[in-house]
């Protein structure tokens, strides 16, 4: 009995360890499920990135037109929210203006009356600024770099220095920037700027008219600047290119944007190609070799846009340099002992910036060496990319 007794008493122990067993079973099945539930959405966390990257190249490829988004950031209208016809909120002495380019093109203008004009500016209609333009005042056509508009915080620095210093500027929004019409293109930012000229220059009577670019804008300046000389034989009173690089290709392979993207495979063919199936090619190191007139480089050191290392080595430094003011002097010769100047080791590798070597390239190719002017701004003065034209000496270059 005893022993039947504990047979009988051990079966519902058995049964019972049985039955929690059971019901522990699905509960761990459901855990397991659970935990390998998170396993696929974090494999797509994490492929997701490394696809995208692998993606562009191959995208930009079938679709060169996406690298103009890129380029140009003509998307990017900052400052928003801003009333272009009245520019007077931002700059004083300032009128705007729209010129018809091409037919179906327009562009907004600003034109900002030099500053000893400026009381006897105040009030007056677009028919008075026009007249201005022949007061025997130089005129600076003002070209600005990608993205944003004529309303951008260091091009209202632009206008109000070179105003100040008795400069009539005319600041234009490409076709596809700001309030103007159209798409952008390279060879619609020429015909752009030529019109903005021909209107300019049957205003200014013998007053001198200075192409300024900045950035992108240079590329824009010297293609305006060299059709202008070889379509019309009519040679530009002086170019200055403020922050340049030498053509759009060595620029797109050097700049931090497209660091990620260097040692991929196919860079150049994925990428580098491209911009030129998309039109876009701004060759200023082929443009100044034909160019005749007066051409002034700025460059800041500090500059993060344009890469402090691009292209070949530079063999001697020529009369045409000059430091930036509150800069070193550099008594040496070539570009390693600028560096030496700049408290940088000199290298047989050293690498010169992308504006020097266009000033390099345009004086080999000037007969005339004096018209070519090279200066740089030290880092110390922290001008970087865009703000040169915050020095308040900078007038005095052109001058």
């Amino acid at each position: 009995m005893r022993r039947r007794g504990g047979d009988g008493d051990s079966g519902p122990r058995s049964d019972s360890g049985d039955i929690g067993r059971a019901e522990g079973r699905p509960g761990a099945a459901r855990h397991g499920r659970a935990q390998h539930s998170w396993f696929p959405g974090l494999r797509m966390l994490l492929l997701a990135p490394l696809l995208t990257y692998i993606s562009v190249p191959f995208l930009v490829r079938l679709f060169p037109s996406v690298l103009t988004k890129f380029v140009y950031l003509n998307f990017l209208a900052f400052p928003f929210f801003v009333d272009f016809r009245q520019p007077e909120l931002l700059v004083s002495n300032t009128i705007s203006l729209h010129l018809t380019t091409e037919p179906g093109v327009t562009v907004g203008v600003w034109h900002t009356v030099p500053g000893s004009r400026g009381a006897e500016a105040q009030g007056k209609d677009q028919r008075w600024y026009e007249e201005a333009l022949a007061d025997a005042h130089p005129v600076i056509i003002y070209l600005h770099g990608n993205g944003g508009t004529r309303a951008a915080s260091h091009r209202v620095q632009f206008l109000k220095t070179m105003g100040a210093a008795d400069f009539h500027i005319l600041a234009l929004d490409y076709r596809g920037y700001g309030d103007s019409s159209g798409h952008p293109t390279e060879s619609g930012f020429t015909t752009d700027v030529l019109a903005l000229y021909d209107w300019a220059k049957a205003r200014s009577g013998n007053s001198s008219i200075v192409f300024w670019g900045h950035s992108l804008g240079t590329g824009i300046a010297t293609n305006a600047v060299r059709k202008l000389q070889e379509e019309r034989g009519v040679q530009a009173d002086a170019v200055v290119l403020e922050s340049p690089y030498t053509n759009i290709r060595e620029a797109a392979a050097n700049i931090p944007l497209t660091k990620i993207y260097r040692q991929f495979p196919g860079f150049e063919y994925l990428i580098l190609d491209s911009l030129a199936r998309a039109g876009m090619f701004f060759r200023s190191d082929e443009n100044v070799k034909v160019l005749g007139c007066p051409l002034l480089i700025l460059h800041a050191e500090d500059d993060g846009v344009v890469p402090p290392k691009l292209g070949r080595k530079v063999g001697t430094c020529h009369p045409g340099f000059e430091p930036g003011f509150g800069g070193p002097k550099w008594p040496e010769r070539g570009w390693p002992a600028l560096r030496r100047g700049l408290g940088s080791p000199a290298r047989a590798s050293d690498r010169a910036p992308a504006p020097w070597q266009l000033y390099e390239t345009a004086r080999e190719a000037y007969k005339d060496k004096s018209k070519v002017k090279f200066v740089t701004f030290p880092e110390k003065l922290g001008l970087g990319h865009d703000y040169i034209s915050f020095h308040p000496e900078l007038p005095a270059l052109v001058k």
